[in-house]
């Protein structure tokens, strides 16, 4: 019998690690965020809605006028900035998991996966009108495909995997706080025995 968790229980089992939202563009990290901390009492932290304030560009401003390279370097010191806080759903730039630094703030808090299918994550980037820097002037199915089948490796270091199909934000973000108890009782777990061990 899986025990349900309470919001207020799961905050108090969080102590208030941080939940960091990675997936491919359109995936619905943005949309899902705001949902999930709002159900966990945390606050909600965009990366990419913190670099374009901070920079006072878009994204594909500085993709376009810095190149990829300076922006991975931008994003990884916000995220190191915003890893200092605690008590944080955090919605992160599809790339931000390329970049192997940043897995060692990612790992400090969980790290969810929204996985959306192939098929319905080009239909969004199809009526999205944002820019998307990387799939410029390419066949944008092809092109996202690609990226994909690179990335899918490095999302799968993950501690939860959640496959996205027609849900609701609101309905996605349910799906989290179900599953998130058995989470933790296995980072607690392996904490333990890494205690145990030394």
């Amino acid at each position: 019998m899986v025990l349900q968790s309470t919001p207020k229980t799961l905050k108090e089992k969080l102590g208030g690690r941080n939940i960091f939202l990675i997936g491919m563009m359109a995936s619905g990290k943005s949309q899902t965020g705001p949902v999930l901390a709002k159900m966990i009492n945390y606050a909600f932290v965009d990366t990419d809605d913190v670099i374009e304030k901070a920079s006072r560009q878009s994204i594909s401003s500085i993709f376009e006028k810095d190149g990829e390279k300076v922006f991975r370097d931008v994003e990884k010191k916000v995220l190191k900035e915003i890893g200092q806080h605690h008590s944080l759903v955090i919605a992160t730039g599809g790339g931000l998991v390329t970049v192997p630094e940043n897995w060692g703030i990612l790992h400090q808090g969980i790290v969810i996966w929204l996985d959306l299918d192939l098929k319905r994550s080009i239909k969004r980037l199809e009526s999205d009108k944002k820019k998307r820097p990387l799939l410029i002037g390419e066949d944008l199915a092809e092109n996202f495909s690609k990226i994909y089948e690179i990335r899918k490796p490095i999302y799968l270091e993950s501690d939860l995997r959640i496959e996205v199909k027609d849900q609701s934000p609101y309905e996605v973000a349910t799906m989290i706080t179900e599953r998130l108890p058995s989470i933790l009782i296995n980072q607690d777990t392996q904490a333990e025995r890494h205690t145990t061990e030394l």
